[in-house]
């Protein structure tokens, strides 16, 4: 079973440049930089191990289950925006903070790090896309090998970014937290406005027609 090694270059480019590692550094530090070095770590493989298993999910049945529940896919894009309106607002005022002292921390790695923000709607969709075009048990495995490689390329990011606390101290990654919440507020309004042209879209084509 030959790989195809130039359709699993666009696998994993597409999804590299749609999760951003870099751009998820400044948020992952926000959220954990509270956190020992170990808990921090913990966290991050969490949040990749997360993040993996919903992308797979969905490239397997992700089609069935939105079909099934009768969601569609701007939705879907609709609700990662306000969940990240949420943990963005904490950022802003900080409130995550205090849910870091009351002991919350593990759930970051969860929600909004695994998902919505690595295994966000622009992933999710790309990924059954790519499912889609994909033609044979060795394409399927190809798409397989790039989401892996991506999330082991995301979990890289995150075990080294712990070098960048050190750097900071608490007073730089106080500050470092508000950038971040005014980033994630920005992502959340991107996508409910992508979710709401999605959707005008469609009722317009579907009325149109």
């Amino acid at each position: 079973m030959r790989v195809n090694l130039k359709f699993l270059g666009e696998v994993y480019v597409t999804l590299l440049v749609i999760v951003d590692p870099p751009g998820m550094v400044p948020v992952f530090l926000a959220l954990t930089g509270a956190m020992p070095p170990r808990q921090r770590m913990k966290a991050g493989t969490q949040a990749v191990l997360l993040a993996l298993g919903v992308i797979v999910g969905f490239a397997v049945a992700g089609q069935t289950l939105l079909d099934y529940l009768h969601v569609q896919l701007p939705a879907l894009q609709g609700a990662g925006g306000l969940l990240l309106v949420l943990v963005a607002l904490q950022l802003l005022t900080g409130k995550a903070d205090e849910t870091d002292q009351q002991g919350g921390t593990t759930n970051v790695a969860l929600v909004p790090i695994g998902t919505p923000l690595l295994a966000g709607p622009g992933a999710i969709v790309a990924t059954m896309l790519f499912v889609r075009r994909a033609d044979g048990l060795a394409e399927y495995a190809v798409i397989g090998i790039g989401i892996l490689l991506v999330m082991l390329t995301v979990w890289l990011v995150l075990r080294f970014s712990g070098g960048i606390v050190k750097l900071l101290r608490p007073a730089g990654i106080e500050v470092l937290t508000r950038i971040a919440g005014l980033l994630l507020a920005a992502i959340a309004v991107q996508l409910i406005a992508d979710a709401v042209d999605a959707f005008v879209e469609l009722y317009t084509a579907a009325y149109s027609g």
